[in-house]
């Protein structure tokens, strides 16, 4: 190490200082401004923007809907990160943890909040009986990879992206330490998929909706531009099964939810009903 730092005996905040997501990283919780959330007509508000956490929760619903549950229709409202809009009074009231993706769930009498994209995931794949084994061998095996990703995600995020992406100052220990890391967790998913259409088996599941934005993010090249760093090219399986899932319709429409970057045609900042989606293609075979 070409520096070594000491740390003070009492920690101290330097605001504004690191990354360029330090103005909005700070180390209290709680609302910072007075504001209500937007409220759409259906049973379900999503509160989110297309990071791959807030992939996951779009991917399932379009699912449910791709698969005839008319019920599960949803308001797609945009959470801008960059400029704090987890930090308002009515998000804060939503989760806790001012972290997206967020949902009220209207569909009975006593509003429910869910928090936490696995949560999410969890919670609508038991109300609707679906995306979920029900035998307790193939249900705890897929609860295992759902908090499988939920639990290395923060490695790959936080870790990864932030040290070797977003960073200023590039610092080869924790590149080091968080690019073995990811590689590692690839290589576990590259295994399980070995002779496997889906991470669980023959049945698609809400584990895929969650490794997908993930891992299937890193092989395809759509996170933090690190595929020929991180050689993704050797992990045949993960490609493989990414490229199965990035097929589905459903997946293709999650994407593009609450996204606000990338070519126009990629983009629906807000949803609020399936033909939002057709007036995109529309405006797509416009561009060509």
């Amino acid at each position: 190490m070409s520096q070594s730092y000491h740390p003070p005996k009492v920690w101290q905040w330097e605001e504004n200082k690191g990354s360029q997501f330090s103005k909005i990283n700070r180390p209290f919780a709680g609302p910072t401004y007075d504001k209500s959330l937007p409220v759409g007509e259906h049973a379900f508000q999503l509160y989110s923007l297309a990071t791959p956490n807030g992939a996951k929760a779009a991917i399932m619903f379009e699912e449910l809907l791709e698969a005839g549950f008319s019920q599960a229709e949803y308001d797609a409202h945009l959470i801008k990160i960059s400029d704090g809009d987890q930090f308002s009074s009515g998000f804060v009231d939503l989760n806790p943890n001012s972290k997206i993706p967020a949902l009220w769930d209207l569909s009975q009498d006593t509003p429910i909040r869910v928090f936490e994209s696995g949560a999410i995931l969890l919670h609508l794949a038991e109300k609707f009986s679906t995306l979920m084994p029900t035998t307790a061998q193939a249900r705890a095996e897929c609860l295992s990879w759902l908090f499988f990703q939920v639990g290395s995600g923060p490695f790959i995020g936080g870790g990864f992206g932030h040290f070797y992406h977003y960073t200023d100052e590039k610092i080869k220990y924790a590149i080091d330490r968080y690019a073995m890391e990811t590689k590692r967790l690839l290589d576990v998913l590259d295994r399980q998929l070995k002779n496997k259409t889906y991470v669980c088996g023959d049945s698609y599941s809400i584990a895929d909706i969650a490794l997908y934005p993930w891992f299937g993010g890193l092989v395809e090249g759509r996170l933090y531009e690190a595929a020929e760093f991180l050689q993704v090219n050797s992990y045949k399986n993960v490609q493989k099964w990414a490229k199965n899932i990035a097929s589905r319709p459903a997946v293709q429409r999650g994407l593009m939810v609450n996204k606000i970057w990338g070519e126009p045609e990629t983009q629906l900042p807000e949803r609020h009903q399936a033909s939002d989606f057709i007036h995109k293609t529309a405006d797509k075979l416009k561009s060509r």
